[in-house]
């Protein structure tokens, strides 16, 4: 049996079906409820190392070489099997720990990751700190065997339900900025932490005010030389904007739903074919789009090795961020009034969901590193163009 045999027989036979077609799988942590069956789909896939599954085995992944990784991934896409954990801690601090972290750190945190028992949240941003990153004021303090942290961060996701939090720190403010930061993780549960959801115009609350005041840390979480946080920061926004992972559920998928089908739906269809003539050819245009991004991504990561690619991840940043957005703006244009319902009884809940996810797409130009600032690395980092 082939390898890919393998795994379209194992994912058949271990994935709840009430759990394919979607993408909402809550992934872990002890703050957020599963049913029954993503919890089993959760717990199979971690016994099986495919959580993450091309880190080492002593770590809780598969050791799956970068090829056999892809396999799995786009086995899950066929399936509509979603991705049994996502999050930060699969896709930021899990990777950035495997390359920076010490060993005590990778045999604490990385199982953990892997099973999906903790969920991890990203201090970066702050109020006077956004795109100029590196000018970030929260503080931390040497306090002997663990450090003190005072000061704010902002657009904090899924903050209200982490248990771990990574975090930009200036523990030198006498030298350049980006000098004297350092990279430090701690847990969300304690008292010098305050959590503050923001509401979105899409109705959510998915980003957090969070302020630290007397916050600890331990010595053993520093990740990295101390002041010398601003290279492991880099490293994990590189493995942010790759994407990899998404192959499994991106693209076409990625609200559970293939845009052909919904215009079927919604605008019927004559000998077919989506009987609005502009809109099956936007779809096709953008299910084009799609693929070739897949594609890309695909490419990018065999030729990287299965390494996670270094500056050329700001184009799949980029990209996708465009992707996405133009993706929700063509389900409003299928749905008509249909997409834009909100809470009103002749609106489903998939309608009034489809109009908060159109709202919602806007910020994926900014969340994240916003476009122009993407433009500006790629254009000096990958073009090798004059500043």
């Amino acid at each position: 049996m082939s390898f890919k045999e393998e795994v379209r027989s194992w994912l058949e036979e271990n994935c709840p079906v009430s759990c394919r077609g979607s993408t909402d799988i809550p992934g872990g942590g002890t703050k957020v409820s599963m049913s029954d069956d993503q919890r089993l789909w959760l717990e199979r896939a971690a016994d099986k190392g495919y959580t993450v599954p091309s880190w080492p085995t002593e770590y809780g992944g598969a050791g799956l070489s970068a090829a056999e990784e892809l396999i799995l991934l786009q086995e899950m896409r066929v399936m509509g099997t979603p991705a049994p954990v996502m999050g930060m801690g699969i896709m930021m601090i899990g990777p950035t720990l495997l390359e920076y972290g010490t060993d005590e750190q990778k045999k604490r945190h990385l199982p953990k990751i892997a099973r999906g028992e903790v969920w991890w949240c990203q201090g970066y941003s702050e109020p006077g700190a956004g795109s100029d990153l590196a000018s970030l004021r929260t503080r931390a303090e040497d306090a002997g065997d663990h450090f003190v942290i005072n000061g704010q961060k902002i657009w904090t996701t899924a903050a209200n339900n982490a248990d771990w939090i990574f975090c930009l720190v200036r523990t030198n403010p006498d030298v350049p900025k980006h000098e004297g930061i350092s990279f430090l993780l701690f847990t969300m549960d304690q008292p010098g932490v305050t959590v503050k959801p923001i509401r979105l115009i899409s109705g959510a609350s998915p980003f957090c005010e969070t302020f630290f005041d007397d916050a600890i840390a331990s010595k053993a979480d520093l990740v990295g030389s101390l002041n010398k946080g601003w290279t492991v920061a880099k490293r994990l926004l590189q493995h942010e904007r790759s994407g990899t992972r998404a192959l499994a559920t991106g693209g076409n998928r990625e609200t559970g739903v293939e845009l052909s089908d919904l215009a079927r739906k919604y605008l019927g269809e004559q000998n077919g074919r989506i009987s609005d003539p502009v809109l099956r050819e936007e779809i096709a245009g953008h299910d084009m789009d799609a693929y070739a991004f897949r594609l890309t991504q695909a490419r990018t990561l065999e030729e990287s090795a299965g390494s996670t690619p270094g500056p050329a991840t700001s184009i799949f940043k980029l990209y996708g961020a465009d992707l996405a957005k133009a993706r929700t703006e063509l389900q409003i244009s299928i749905m008509g009034t249909c997409g834009i319902g909100w809470e009103r009884d002749n609106f489903s809940a998939e309608e009034a969901a489809t109009t908060r996810s159109w709202l919602a797409s806007k910020a994926r130009s900014i969340a994240g590193g916003s476009n122009e600032v993407q433009r500006n690395i790629i254009a000096k980092r990958v073009l090798g163009l004059p500043d």
